[in-house]
């Protein structure tokens, strides 16, 4: 009897080490790959931005497109600082190119940023009536711009990990990346 209760115990410890390890595994290196994915793809879309100044609904898709091609859906804050110069004369001093006191910034984020990108109604014409800043943003140079990219859906191996990042008290493991910078150039020119 105590050989098969040791069989039975063998044939258990066989099947999880042929079967639930290399699973995990394979869910774990999918994960690997997803947070590769969602870094580079988050890494050329700031890079992007930053070089030609501008976010347009096109670039924007392609940039949601790219991450949802990993299989999981994310959560995408976006935040931009505009900057704010301040352009009033200043007579005392010829050094700060005509500003009086320090440049400051003010933010726009995400939502705000896909209604302007989605929305028409804040559209002016040009003089061949075309309409202007429909679907993009126009950053200027200083500009910051910073994403944060989170996964909103639980993948396998996160299941797995996080039912021992609970027993251990820490963090839970989500798929995340970052971006920011400065914008290089006028979009504008």
């Amino acid at each position: 009897m105590e050989d098969t209760s040791i069989s039975i115990i063998g044939i258990l410890l066989a099947s999880v080490l042929m079967f639930i390890v290399p699973l995990i595994m394979i869910a774990d290196r999918n994960d690997d790959i997803s947070q590769l994915t969602v870094q580079t793809v988050t890494a050329e879309f700031v890079d992007q931005v930053i070089r030609t100044g501008k976010i347009t609904a096109e670039t924007y898709q392609q940039y949601i497109n790219s991450l949802e091609a990993s299989g999981n859906t994310y959560d995408i804050d976006i935040e931009i600082k505009m900057l704010d110069k301040n352009t009033a004369q200043r007579f005392t001093s010829e050094n700060n190119n005509g500003a009086i006191g320090p440049n400051s910034y003010y933010s726009i984020f995400t939502s705000q940023i896909e209604d302007r990108l989605i929305s028409a109604r804040d559209s002016k014409l040009d003089s061949h009536g075309n309409p202007i800043g429909v679907g993009q943003i126009i950053l200027k140079e200083g500009d910051i711009i910073s994403i944060t990219t989170r996964n909103s859906s639980m993948t396998m191996s996160q299941t797995l990990k996080n039912i021992y990042y609970k027993i251990k008290g820490e963090d839970l493991h989500i798929i995340a990346a970052t971006g920011s910078g400065t914008i290089a150039v006028n979009g504008a020119s």
